[in-house]
């Protein structure tokens, strides 16, 4: 792989990383960020100028679109300056491989890539938003999808489910689209998501911040606001639990994401915002529940698993993938609040059940989603395509 350098040292291959703003994760090392790679990480807030702008917010209100729509307009010029912005930094850079994950970011850069001729042009899936989509701009999403699986030499997906999704859409073409491991897309890093180091104080600060009332059974949701997260189902169901009596209340850590779409209505909702640190929020959660209705590999069900929570998901591409039904946590079917209730219900009736899932969590994530043992994956699914001898040098 690549050029010598000095007595038998081979020269460290260069990698570009990108994906737009909201993803970028500043507590994260790319996932070939190794010694034997030079990382370059090109998030939008840096990287070319992105192709789309958000639109603009009415002066007595939320902003000018539909509730829960995208914030982002594409704009022909905005995406021909950004196209152009890439193919410069490439032409400079000179890289070996690119790895490109969500939308915006991969078309641009993996068309880039494909047009300065870098071997290696992976498109890093990390989940599929057309499927909660519908019309001119699901056929928009469509071609883009199709597209940028072209510019690429590769697609790896994030999940198991999200790459049969993928691949039967047609989106992928002739190719296989790889998946290491059980997925994810950057694994958990276990040593910082480990209960034992979160200290008393921290978790007594989280609870009066949140005004946790005490001895409710505190049912958890971490993630942005926005209405494909399922969160007007998981209302729905709290509500259901508050008819019956159960002293339950929910916990909401993420910000809002759609503007004007506020799901929550039922009582004891305890709304926190963002956290930059979720650990002492995980350790008052009973469960945590993601009622999401498309995921590419949520983040949130293995970090809580790793903090011994057990969790409850649902069927939707990728959450699938995220617990072990019956052993680290409850699958139920999207947008259906009777059984999302029902599932609660059975882990506040049953703590024993709760401990034991928490506990089996924790163990299934260190087995199959370490960070070190994922990163490692990356480096050798990233070697073996690499042409002999690199190209930048």
């Amino acid at each position: 792989m690549g050029s010598r350098v000095g007595r038998g040292v081979p020269a460290p291959s260069r990698t570009v990383g990108t994906w737009t703003n909201g993803h970028a994760d500043a507590g994260r090392t790319p996932p070939n960020a190794r010694r034997c790679w030079t990382a370059v990480v090109a998030p939008r807030r840096t990287g070319p100028e992105p192709c789309s702008r958000p639109s603009p917010r009415r002066q007595d209100g939320p902003a000018a679109r539909p509730r829960g729509g995208d914030a982002a307009r594409p704009e022909p010029a905005r995406c021909a300056r950004g196209l152009v912005a890439w193919v410069r930094l490439l032409r400079s850079l000179r890289p070996d491989a690119v790895l490109a994950a969500t939308p915006k970011a991969a078309l641009l850069g993996l068309v880039a890539a494909r047009l300065t001729g870098v071997p290696v042009r992976v498109y890093h899936l990390w989940g599929l938003r057309l499927e909660t989509t519908a019309g001119l701009l699901r056929r928009v999403l469509t071609v883009t999808e199709k597209a940028t699986a072209r510019a690429a030499t590769r697609v790896l997906s994030v999940s198991a489910s999200l790459s049969d999704e993928f691949a039967e859409a047609g989106l992928a073409g002739p190719r296989a689209v790889d998946l290491i491991g059980r997925g994810s897309s950057s694994g958990v890093d276990t040593q910082h998501f480990d209960p034992s180091l979160v200290r008393l104080p921290a978790v007594r600060q989280a609870a009066r911040g949140a005004r946790l009332e005490p001895d409710r059974f505190v049912v958890g949701y971490v993630g942005r606001i926005t209405p494909d997260k399922g969160l007007g189902t998981l209302d729905a169901a709290m509500r259901i639990l508050a008819d019956e009596g159960v002293r339950a209340c929910l916990l909401v850590v993420g910000e809002e994401d759609a503007d004007g779409y506020d799901p929550f209505t039922a009582p004891h909702v305890h709304r926190v915002g963002r956290a930059e640190d979720p650990r002492p929020y995980y350790r008052l959660m009973d469960v945590l529940c993601l009622p999401t209705l498309r995921e590419g590999m949520p983040n949130v069900c293995l970090e809580a698993a790793a903090m011994e929570i057990p969790v409850v998901t649902t069927t939707a591409t990728g959450a699938v993938d995220s617990i072990a039904d019956g052993e680290t946590g409850l699958l139920v079917p999207p947008a259906d609040p009777a059984e999302l209730a029902r599932a609660l219900r059975a882990l506040h009736h049953d703590p024993a059940l709760a401990r034991r899932m928490g506990a089996a969590g924790r163990r299934w994530v260190r087995t199959n989603f370490s960070r070190p043992d994922l990163w490692a994956r990356h480096d050798e699914y990233l070697r073996r395509q690499l042409p002999e001898g690199g190209r930048h040098r």
